[in-house]
């Protein structure tokens, strides 16, 4: 069983994830996938998807409850392939403006910010992501092309943003460290480019 669970990606569900949509992505490029919800099956997953719809203070909450989010940032140190989507990227942060008596799991150091008030929120549809540096996740040919958007609140730029978006300026698009990847988009809903995308996920093994 084990050997398996390394070629396995874990889906975590902590209870409003859009969970379909990503398993329908997994199963069109035909990956091996599993849903998951507790530490001890984070304890055996090699790699795990992290989607995030909703309020950040409920999914951080949700963790806290479920007891994963200590077991979560073992498994990232220890190594593990870990993508982070959409609110499942903000959640890597210190904190967010959206609940700010709510702490993140402070892998990345920044905070989540609000659009501003002249901006339309959420800001939702299809934009294009600019590379800061090289990508494992999205190859410079692809940087013209267009990924679905849907949040109101956005992640700062960081040493660690590899690709940018622009909304009423720059905020972090995508995000690469050794093994952690996340994105502010997301992928199972934007067409060929983002099942290409998850397809280089879920080919990644454990870093050394």
């Amino acid at each position: 069983m084990a050997t398996d669970l390394k070629t396995m990606t874990s889906i975590f569900d902590y209870g409003a994830g859009n969970l379909q949509s990503v398993q329908n992505a997994l199963e069109h490029i035909d990956a091996r996938f599993r849903v998951i919800n507790s530490a001890a099956e984070i304890r055996e997953s090699e790699k795990i998807i992290l989607p995030g719809v909703g309020n950040f203070g409920q999914m951080m909450n949700a963790l806290d409850r479920l007891s994963v989010r200590d077991v979560l940032k073992e498994r990232l140190a220890a190594g593990i392939s870990f993508l982070g989507i959409c609110l499942g990227l903000q959640a890597l942060f210190d904190g967010s403006e959206e609940a700010s008596d709510c702490p993140g799991l402070g892998i990345i150091s920044g905070e989540v910010k609000r659009f501003p008030e002249r901006a339309r929120v959420p800001h939702m549809g299809w934009n294009n992501v600019s590379l800061l540096s090289p990508s494992r996740l999205l190859p410079t040919s692809e940087t013209g092309e267009y990924f679905y958007f849907a949040h109101s609140y956005f992640a700062p730029v960081s040493v660690e943003s590899v690709g940018v978006c622009d909304y009423e300026g720059s905020f972090a698009a995508v995000i690469e460290r050794d093994n952690l990847f996340a994105v502010q988009f997301h992928p199972e809903k934007s067409g060929a480019c983002g099942l290409r995308l998850l397809r280089r996920f879920v080919g990644l093994i454990k870093s050394a």
